[in-house]
């Protein structure tokens, strides 16, 4: 990226979202403008892609809504995007999980989720 764009759009790069990546599960709180009101909506589901970096990174949520796929595509940096709650996290197999475009039902969520072994992580600590 040119070095004068980078350094312009520094100043509006969130810095306190959270790290996710593709497969995690997510909740975005995003800003909704109903007239003169404006409300939080949420919209839950699975990351299948991460694309960009810097001001222009974007990344896709997947979720089904009474029986039909519904994706959308939300900036990470976007002053309408209130805030990004991780659900859980998984082991995805590839950078994007596309192939969920092509499952019905409950094979259409199914992704492999992390394991935490306790005593591992007591024994970190």
């Amino acid at each position: 990226m040119n070095p004068i764009i980078k350094e312009i759009t520094s100043a509006q790069v969130k810095t306190d979202t959270p790290a996710f990546r593709v497969g995690d599960g997510v909740k975005v709180h995003t800003k909704v403008r109903e007239g003169d009101k404006e409300r939080i909506q949420i919209f839950a589901g699975i990351v299948i892609a991460l694309k960009g970096h810097g001001i222009h990174e974007t990344f896709t949520v997947r979720r089904i809504s009474y029986g039909e796929g519904v994706e959308k595509v939300f900036p990470v940096n976007s002053p309408m995007v209130e805030k990004i709650e991780v659900d859980r996290h998984s082991e995805p197999m590839k950078a994007r999980l596309y192939y969920l475009r092509n499952r019905k039902g409950k094979a259409a969520m199914a992704i492999k989720e992390m394991r935490f072994d306790k005593n591992a992580a007591t024994a970190a600590n």
